[in-house]
Formats: C-alpha cells, sequence, structure tokens
C-alpha cells in the first residue's frame, strides 16, 4: 500500500493520516473546509465518555486504550510541533446520579478508579459548587484536551511530513470505482487516485457513502456549547450533573455544554440553547452569574447506533474504509480509533478485537 486517500480533516482523519504516514505510505488528506473545524473544534474535549457505564463493550475498549495513550500523546506532539494540545488531567465529579450503583459495579468489573465520596468532601475539593447537591463519585485520573490545540497540533505534525498533501477547501462529490476496486475519489477539481480511500467525514459520511447506493446509520446531532473566562484556578475539576457538564482550561477558560438536538445539518446556535445552558451553567457554579459568556456555538456530531464506530473495509466495496460514526466521543475514542484501523491497513496485529467496529452487516 503506497497511496491513501483520506476524505475528512477532523480529529479522526488527522490522526489516521498521521499514522499511516509515520508507517510510510503517501496520505493525500481532503477537506471541504478548513481542517479541523466542524465537531473536532467544537466539543469538549473530556477524554472519557459523559457516563462510561452506559456503553457498550465495544466503546469501552476503545476508550480505554485511548486515555492510557492520551497523556504520553500529547507531549509527543507538543515536542513534534511546539503546540501543546493541553492535556489536562483534572479528574471528574458526577453529582446525584440516578444509576450510581451500576455506575460503581462498572468500574469495579472493568478495573478503573472511579470512587463514592462524601458530598461534603466534594464542596471541599470544589469549593464554587452550587449548593444542594446530595451525592458524588469520582474518577480522580480523567484528563480534558484543549481540542482546538490538538486538531492546530496534529494538522502542524502532517504539514512537517513530506509524504502528507493537505487539501483544504475540496468538497469530495463521489468515488472512483474501477473493476470492483475503490480507486480514488472525485472532487470539483477532479480525481484523486489511491490504492486506498479512507472515509472520516464525521457527521457527512453517511451522503458521501449514499453516491455508491449504501446506507451508514450516522446522522448530524447538534450540541451547543458555551464559554467563560474565569480566574485560572477558578475550577479545579471537571463536574457533571444532570447531563450538562462544566470542563475548566489551564487558562480559566470554562466550558459548559451540552446541548442534543436532532436539527439536520443545521448548526446555527439558537437563544434557546443560550438560555438553558447558561441556567445549568448557574445552579452547577453559581458564580457564573456574574461572568459574561465570551463564546457560543454548535457543532454536528456523527451520530450512530450506541455510539459504536464503523471502522474497517466495506466487504461490497474493496479498497474502502471507514472511521466514522463516534458520535459523542469522537476525540475520547480517537487515539484507539485510528490505531486500529492503521494496525488493519497495514496487515498488523490489532490493538483490540475489530470485529465489534466492522463495518459488514451494520450497512444497509
Amino acid at each position: 500500500m503506497k497511496k491513501v486517500v483520506v476524505v475528512g480533516g477532523g480529529a479522526i482523519g488527522l490522526l489516521t493520516s498521521l499514522l499511516l504516514a509515520r508507517a510510510g505510505v503517501t496520505v493525500v488528506l481532503i477537506e471541504s473546509s478548513f481542517v479541523g473545524r466542524e465537531s473536532s473544534w467544537a466539543g469538549g474535549g473530556i477524554v472519557s465518555p459523559l457516563y462510561p457505564w452506559r456503553y457498550s463493550a465495544a466503546v469501552t475498549a476503545l476508550a480505554h486504550w485511548s486515555q492510557d495513550f492520551y497523556p504520553g500523546f500529547g507531549q509527543r506532539l507538543l515536542e513534534d510541533t511546539g503546540v501543546d494540545p493541553e492535556v489536562h488531567v483534572t479528574g471528574l465529579y458526577w453529582l446525584d446520579l440516578d444509576d450510581e450503583a451500576e455506575a460503581l459495579a462498572w468500574a469495579a468489573r472493568e478495573g478503573r478508579a472511579l470512587l463514592p465520596v462524601d458530598i461534603a468532601e466534594a464542596y471541599q475539593q470544589v469549593p464554587v459548587l452550587g449548593g444542594g447537591f446530595q451525592s458524588a463519585i469520582h474518577m480522580p485520573g480523567v484528563a480534558n484536551v484543549r481540542n482546538p490545540r490538538l486538531v492546530k497540533a496534529l494538522r502542524a505534525a502532517l504539514a512537517a511530513m513530506p509524504n502528507v498533501e493537505l487539501r483544504e477547501h475540496c468538497p469530495v462529490t463521489g468515488f472512483i470505482h474501477e473493476n470492483g476496486q475503490i480507486r480514488g475519489v472525485t472532487t470539483a477539481g477532479g480525481e484523486i487516485r489511491a490504492e486506498r480511500v479512507v472515509l472520516a467525514a464525521g457527521a457527512w459520511s453517511g451522503e458521501l457513502l449514499k453516491t455508491l447506493g449504501l446506507e451508514l446509520p450516522v446522522e448530524p446531532v447538534k450540541g451547543q456549547m458555551i464559554l467563560y473566562k474565569c480566574a485560572d484556578d477558578f475550577l479545579p475539576s471537571m463536574v457533571l450533573a444532570k447531563g450538562r457538564y462544566a470542563i475548566p482550561r489551564r487558562d480559566g477558560h470554562i466550558l459548559i455544554g451540552s446541548t442534543l438536538e436532532y436539527a439536520g445539518f443545521d448548526k446555527t446556535p439558537t437563544d434557546n440553547a443560550l438560555e438553558s445552558l447558561k441556567a445549568s451553567a448557574e445552579e452547577l457554579l453559581p458564580a457564573l452569574k456574574d461572568a459574561d459568556v465570551v463564546g457560543h456555538w454548535a457543532g454536528l456530531r456523527p451520530g450512530s447506533p450506541e455510539g459504536i464506530p464503523f471502522i474497517g473495509e466495506v466487504p461490497s466495496y474493496p479498497g474502502l474504509w471507514l472511521n466514522c460514526g463516534h458520535f459523542r466521543n469522537g476525540l475520547v475514542l480517537a487515539p484507539a480509533s485510528c490505531q486500529l484501523l492503521a494496525d488493519l491497513m497495514l496487515g498488523r496485529e490489532p490493538i483490540i478485537d475489530p470485529a465489534p467496529y466492522a463495518p459488514a452487516g451494520r450497512l444497509h
């Protein structure tokens, strides 16, 4: 395998390209707009599923591998590019969970550090927390990554590689299908040929597969976030209650998210979501009543059944590989998903069992 086209320049497409390029493959990465400016830019960057115990073993396997990989990954990107993705280990408190017993049972089964803490201790550790919470569980090792910096670092790493070509503002219109094989893609600027094509176009992946008559159950799910700026030490830990979370960055920016809306490809921020997110923010952290919202945006997650991504070759179209459908967990699952795909494409021993993610039997 000498040359691969990767369609989609989000975190998944960028990291897939980096791993293949490091193995000596020539990579052409194609992005319809700017690299890394869709879901990868818009998310919160918690290096854990919001409620890890509510997911299948397939998601858990990818998440655990990635969580262990992130700190060294962030450090290597900083050394290679001078851009710090800011992998920030803060821990995470879940407050007033309905399924706390299930969470603790999952942690015991999986060997993950997740412990009940006295609510007084939670208030001691996070003094800015709003009043009235009754119970808490804590996972100390959870990090967040500053996702815009992560995609910037990945882009810089690729730009420095002689065997990588980045093509932005280059929408893909279809696939080159010859002699039963996928042999590249068609774009507004002409054909781009390669031995294999990787589709990593997030919420847009299903639209592209329709050009081959395939139905991929991946749909856009809108998420809106707001951003505050506080003192650097305002919030020492991530906190999550009633499905909403607060994430501290190292410089005092606090992200509050997020909505879950099925609104097609519309990603316009709305006043209703702004008010709802502000109410959640002030319930979690009342001091934010006096802080200004410095950002409000929306992104489109690639929604998929049970949040299980599609990773592997499409049996009916040899040469076409998928790495998409990560739903709410693209940044969490990216390292493992991309390593697994690279292992499969390069004929290496895969890091985990690839069967749950295989497109075979999951496309219509």
